[in-house]
């Protein structure tokens, strides 16, 4: 299993529509055989800035399934909004 580790820093005033999006966007990663979870943190000290941590069975099933699968263009219209508030967007394992 791996980690994407995706980090935002958005706009004042567009935390709340943030979050809301990323609910909207967790019902496509919950459908997806290939996420094992994810979890969305938002900054205590600087609440404008999150970390979106999603769990995949692999980098091959994240980009091959997932992205090319048929829940992915309905995921990114909720999500880019905020894409150019990306910071990082990379995958880790842990070792």
């Amino acid at each position: 299993m791996i980690t994407e580790v995706i980090r935002y820093h958005v706009k004042p005033g567009q935390e709340e529509t943030f979050r809301e999006a990323y609910r909207q966007a967790g019902e496509f990663l919950d459908r997806s055989p290939d996420c094992d979870g994810y979890e969305i943190l938002q900054g205590i000290e600087e609440p404008q800035r999150f970390v979106v941590l999603i769990r995949w069975t692999s980098v091959e099933r994240h980009l091959e399934g997932f992205r090319k699968g048929a829940d992915f263009a309905a995921f990114f219209v909720v999500v880019k909004p905020f894409f150019e508030s990306i910071e990082e967007m990379k995958h880790y394992q842990t070792r």
